[in-house]
């Protein structure tokens, strides 16, 4: 009689391949999640992700015409606006808008107004130049107000934002407005926005002496 039998025993060779097998089969996965999982982004001391209700970073920046503005010397609400680059389309328009309607800015809202971006002061000069700007376009050599500001990137992070920020006169933001491919649509928040910070400023007892 022949007997065909079946052993369940296992060996300690099988086991320890058993075991080899898993063990790879884990590091693998925990390798690959690794490869895939999100790298921590270290945060600058001085960014402040603006938002409305903060108070803006300080900046002492030279415009086209030589001179250093500093955003704490404006004692009244100004318009921040950066801006990708000089003497491209979309800041073309920009730059255009907004130098149409700068007297209306001074005069109607009591407020100024600065450009900002990357570009040095020659670039500056000759931007305006160009486009007759009568507000100043400061060079932020290295982006270091950008980056104080936090201004948002745009096309998935490949360009720098087009935001423009109003303060009021105590440098407290009170306008945030993001949006790059419509260059002209910034004028309008800015000034709706110095409507509001012009509504609600205390009544002048005066005004009616002086026709204002």
């Amino acid at each position: 009689v022949i007997c065909t039998c079946t052993s369940n025993q296992t060996t300690p060779l099988t086991n320890n391949y058993k075991m080899f097998t898993k063990s790879a089969i884990v590091s693998t996965l925990v390798a690959g999640a690794a490869a895939f999982a999100p790298t921590p982004v270290p945060k600058s001391d001085f960014a402040l992700n603006l938002a409305v209700g903060e108070a803006a970073p300080d900046f002492s920046l030279v415009d086209q015409n030589g001179k250093t503005i500093a955003r704490s010397s404006i004692k009244k609400p100004l318009v921040v606006y950066f801006y990708p680059a000089d003497s491209t389309p979309g800041c073309t328009v920009q730059a255009e808008s907004f130098n149409e309607q700068v007297n209306d800015i001074r005069k109607t809202y009591g407020a100024d107004l600065v450009g900002i971006s990357g570009q040095g002061a020659e670039s500056k000069q000759k931007f305006a130049a160009e486009l007759g700007l009568g507000f100043s376009i400061l060079a932020d050599d290295g982006d270091e107000v950008r980056k104080a500001f936090a201004v948002p990137k745009a096309a998935f992070g490949l360009l720098p934002g087009r935001v423009t920020y109003v303060l009021d006169k105590d440098g407290v933001c009170v306008s945030v407005y993001d949006n790059l491919t419509d260059a002209k649509s910034h004028v309008e928040a800015a000034t709706v926005a110095l409507g509001d910070i012009k509504a609600s400023a205390p009544a002048n007892p005066f005004a009616s002496l002086f026709g204002r």
